[in-house]
């Protein structure tokens, strides 16, 4: 087994989907697909079991997952010891506030593994030399690239009685009490929707938002990303379809840098092909 072989199958167990996989991987599809073989050939076991809407790891995923993490973890610090450039460049990357944890370290490891850049985070509204950020937010003097496109759900603690309809409507949010998101892109459209709704508490992030609705606080409306994950809250869908799109934001009348040249170029790449960060099927919780 190689490296590049551990990272696919790390890949491949995080997102429970080939095609994600080849996309965070920046590979082709049967790339992944011969990774995988040639390690369950050479441990002698199966590490995925393929249904309709992705995979599903083993119990012997399961046990490798850990020591292939930890190998992969080890190879990049070796990596980074004994790679010491004369200079480094400096890339400040603006994040907006409502992106999910996992898309997020999708995109930032290909940055963070690079030991000629000191990569430095901001807001997004701070200066900086590139952004990630909803298309809604973009300024007239920068370019897009595209990278998912997501819904708005909503997010209820388990036992709520709204878990109970696979959709609801405005109206049903209405009668009870909401969590308001204060630092979404989307806030003022989701007051005018809800004006007669009763506001429970504002939270500040999503992970304090997240804590709120898994406390029995109130309902959030949501990116479906950001709800995803939590064991603690149920997802169902909204009646009113809006979603958002999100991407890498660079100035337009600026010249890359060269330690954005390549990421950009792949991103760019993938945007033409309409090899974007998918929102997984909705599944009801």
């Amino acid at each position: 087994m190689d490296i590049r072989e551990l990272r696919y199958f790390a890949a491949v167990y995080r997102e429970r989907n080939l095609t994600a996989a080849a996309r965070t991987c920046f590979v082709s599809q049967p790339s992944i697909s011969t990774a995988i073989t040639n390690l369950e050939a050479e441990l002698g076991t199966k590490l995925f079991i393929r249904h309709k809407k992705g995979v599903a790891p083993t119990a012997s995923a399961e046990q490798f997952h850990a020591l292939a993490c930890r190998i992969i973890d080890e190879t990049d610090a070796a990596r980074s010891l004994f790679r010491k450039p004369s200079t480094r460049t400096n890339l400040t990357l603006g994040l907006m506030r409502t992106l999910d944890v996992p898309r997020t370290i999708a995109l930032l490891k290909p940055l963070t593994v690079r030991s000629d850049i000191a990569l430095r985070l901001v807001g997004h509204d701070e200066r900086a030399d590139a952004r990630i950020i909803s298309k809604s937010m973009l300024g007239d003097d920068e370019h897009f690239v595209p990278l998912w496109s997501e819904r708005y759900v909503a997010a209820l603690p388990p036992s709520h009685p709204l878990t109970l309809k696979d959709r609801l409507r405005a109206a049903d949010l209405a009668e009870y009490p909401m969590i308001d998101r204060c630092h979404c892109e989307q806030s003022q459209f989701f007051g005018r929707l809800a004006q007669r709704r009763q506001s429970a508490a504002i939270a500040q992030s999503e992970d304090w938002a997240m804590a709120l609705v898994a406390a029995g606080i109130g309902i959030a409306i949501v990116p479906e990303g950001v709800a995803k994950g939590h064991p603690d809250i149920a997802i169902r869908e909204i009646e009113v379809k809006v979603k958002r799109e999100v991407g890498l934001a660079c100035r337009a009348s600026v010249p890359l840098v060269d330690a954005l040249k390549d990421f950009v170029g792949k991103l760019q790449g993938r945007a033409k092909s309409g090899r974007h960060y998918p929102s997984k099927p909705f599944r009801p919780a």
